[in-house]
C-alpha cells in the first residue's frame, strides 16, 4: 500500500488507478485507501490553498479504483466522472486554512452534490480531520479527528463553533443558517 503515492502521481497520465484489493470488506478497504489518497492530496491542497477531487469504486471484477485527481479552486472543485468504474463516493480536501471560511465540517453543498450523483463522499478538513457523508441516510460522520490525517501548519482549532462527531443533513442546514 506504500506504493499508492506514486501510483497517484501516475493518475493523472493513465486516468486511473488500480488498487489490488479484495471487494470482501470493502469499508475496511475503501477507508485505508482513501486515507492513503488523501495522505497524497493534503500537502498539495495545503500549499494551492485549493481543493482536490475525484471518485473511488470498482471495476466489474471487484478491483478497488481511484479516479483522475482532479485539481479545483480555493472554494470548489468538479471531478471527472470515470468511465472505467462505478463510483461509490467521491473524496475531496478542503484546501488550506482559511479563518473565515467553512473548511472543519463538510457543507450542505458537499452532502447534495454528492447525493444527486448517486454516490457517498469523503472530505478532508486542513484540521486533518476525514468525514464521510452517506447519501443514502442524508448523514455526516466523522471517521477520524484532528489531526489524524495531515494538517496545515497554519491550522488553528476553531473557537466559535463546537465540531461533533455526526450531523443529519437537518443539523447541517441548521448549523450553516446559524453561522452565515
Amino acid at each position: 500500500m506504500r506504493l499508492l503515492p506514486s501510483l497517484l502521481a501516475c493518475a493523472s497520465t493513465l486516468g486511473f488507478v488500480a488498487l489490488s484489493l479484495p471487494a470482501s470488506a470493502q469499508t475496511a478497504d475503501e477507508l485505508e485507501t482513501i486515507k492513503l489518497v488523501f495522505e497524497e492530496l493534503q500537502p498539495k491542497s495545503f500549499v494551492r490553498n485549493a481543493e482536490y477531487c475525484g471518485y473511488i469504486g470498482y471495476r466489474d471484477d471487484g478491483e478497488l479504483m481511484v479516479s483522475v485527481i482532479t485539481p479545483g479552486e480555493t472554494d470548489g472543485c468538479s471531478p471527472v466522472w470515470p468511465s472505467d468504474f462505478e463510483p461509490v463516493a467521491s473524496f475531496h480536501t478542503h484546501g488550506g486554512y482559511d479563518p473565515g471560511a467553512w473548511s472543519e465540517i463538510p457543507s450542505v453543498d458537499d452532502i447534495e452534490a454528492d447525493a444527486d450523483e448517486g454516490v457517498d463522499g469523503w472530505v478532508a478538513t486542513p484540521g486533518g480531520r476525514l468525514w464521510f457523508l452517506n447519501t443514502e441516510e442524508m448523514t455526516i460522520r466523522l471517521m477520524c479527528s484532528l489531526a489524524c490525517l495531515d494538517q496545515d501548519p497554519d491550522f488553528q482549532r476553531e473557537t466559535e463553533i463546537i465540531i461533533d462527531d455526526f450531523y443529519t443533513y437537518e443539523e447541517l442546514v441548521e448549523l450553516e443558517e446559524e453561522t452565515s
